[in-house]
């Protein structure tokens, strides 16, 4: 029997994986909160990067969304090799991909060679998540698989704290020995997540569901040969559009709050690294604790209002943190935000996953996440756009960004399926096309 179908039991809910289903999901946590790292130390040291290189601050923001357009490609081929292959090969090839491209990046001669590294470090971001959130949530039991998912997704705040550590403490010893390799050391820890891939492939397995599934298509001789296709068929089409509107209003919302934040702080409130480091570390140590809760408690009020409500009450607390230059209350009032609004990735991997079939959940969720980052590539052109060329400041564009994605957020989830308890099963729901004798 599949873990996703093991029915509930009177024991501590994490006692029940097995050995391996942990493995399963330690593999992908790693993958995410180093992919996390990796990503999100770009966002801290734009403004040196411009300097060095002398070009305008939104030529370096467009090197942010073009990493961001980059992972919908890896994304998707990531998902139909997972969907025909498995889980494991997809999310090793991907941590190997991402880590050697901030390598790369930090020894860039030239801006155009960052341009390229970082654009091709897009890749293979895109192409960790779909592998290791279907590792994961196939793998994992079906009651804590919403608490679960939630613990998921937070840990890329675990890893932006940990790029904003590294900023805060090894940034300003980095400049001191050398100009620029303060921005240049952030970029090489990059390549650490590359030791995680010996892990995996020595402890690993595939979610016992993938293999089963894999078996009856090449007992049956059907497979889904285009999986891309099939989630925009009829049956599917609705719940692939608002997927893809929640994902889109999603990143939108996430990078009108963190992407331009760092420079915010330091260009227009003068803060020094090591203060910008303060709101970024416990920010983000927030969202990981308010993906856990709102995660858990959508195995009570289901997944739809457990993403709903932290986020419609996070609308009316954007204005108080972004109309203020003062720094306590900044920071207080920006933390109480966070306890909210960091709940609104809680169900990425849970969620996207319980919508999908089996046979096509790799590709379908890593493409509808990552066509949300698409959309979300816009965002740090847009909000520079606004502060610096029309001569609005950070704040106003900030503030309405966020708010206006908000309300299409909480719109999409209301459109979208419940599927609290959804039980993952190997049974062929999509027949595309028979496998050739």
């Amino acid at each position: 029997m599949s873990a996703s179908s093991t029915p509930a039991s009177a024991l501590p809910w994490w006692k029940e994986p097995t050995k391996d289903q942990w493995y399963a999901y330690f593999a992908a946590w790693m993958g995410w909160t180093l992919d996390a790292f990796d990503f999100t130390v770009f966002l801290l040291i734009m403004a040196p990067i411009a300097k060095e290189f002398g070009v305008p601050l939104i030529e370096v923001t467009a090197v942010f969304s073009v990493t961001l357009i980059m992972r919908l490609g890896g994304a998707t081929a990531s998902g139909w090799l997972a969907d025909r292959m498995g889980r494991r090969a997809p999310l090793m090839i991907s941590i190997l991909w991402y880590s050697f491209c901030n390598l790369a990046a930090g020894l860039s001669p030239t801006f155009t060679f960052l341009f390229v590294a970082r654009a091709l470090l897009g890749i293979g971001m895109g192409a960790e998540w779909p592998a290791g959130a279907a590792l994961a949530m196939e793998s994992w039991p079906v009651r804590s698989r919403g608490f679960m998912s939630g613990v998921l997704q937070g840990s890329w705040g675990l890893g932006f704290a940990l790029s904003a550590l590294a900023y805060g403490f090894l940034y300003e010893p980095l400049e001191s020995i050398s100009p620029g390799w303060g921005w240049r050391g952030m970029l090489i820890l990059g390549v650490l997540p590359a030791l995680v891939c010996v892990w995996i492939r020595i402890y690993v397995k595939e979610p016992e569901v993938w293999t089963e599934n894999k078996k009856i298509q090449n007992t049956t001789k059907r497979q889904v040969t285009l999986p891309l296709f099939a989630i925009f068929k009829r049956k599917y089409l609705w719940n692939t559009f608002t997927g893809c509107l929640w994902m889109a209003a999603n990143f939108c919302v996430y990078y009108a709050i963190w992407a331009m934040l760092g420079t915010y702080l330091q260009k227009e409130l003068g803060w020094t690294p090591a203060q910008v480091a303060v709101p970024v570390f416990w920010g983000n140590i927030l969202t990981f604790l308010a993906c856990s809760f709102w995660g858990g408690l959508s195995e009570r009020i289901g997944r739809r209002w457990a993403l709903m409500l932290p986020c419609a009450i996070s609308i009316f607390l954007v204005p108080i943190y972004l109309n203020t230059t003062d720094p306590i209350w900044f920071l207080t009032s920006f933390l109480i935000f966070i306890c909210f609004v960091g709940g609104k990735d809680a169900l990425n991997p849970g969620w996207l996953s319980e919508r999908f079939p089996t046979e096509v959940r790799a590709t379908a969720a890593g493409f509808v996440y990552h066509q949300g980052a698409v959309w979300g590539a816009a965002v740090a052109p847009l909000l520079t756009y606004f502060a610096v060329n029309q001569g609005m400041g950070f704040a106003k564009p900030m503030m309405y960004g966020t708010i206006g994605s908000l309300v299409v957020y909480v719109i999409a989830v209301f459109l979208g399926p419940e599927t609290k308890g959804k039980v993952m099963t190997a049974d062929l729901e999509v027949i595309e096309a028979e496998i050739p004798a």
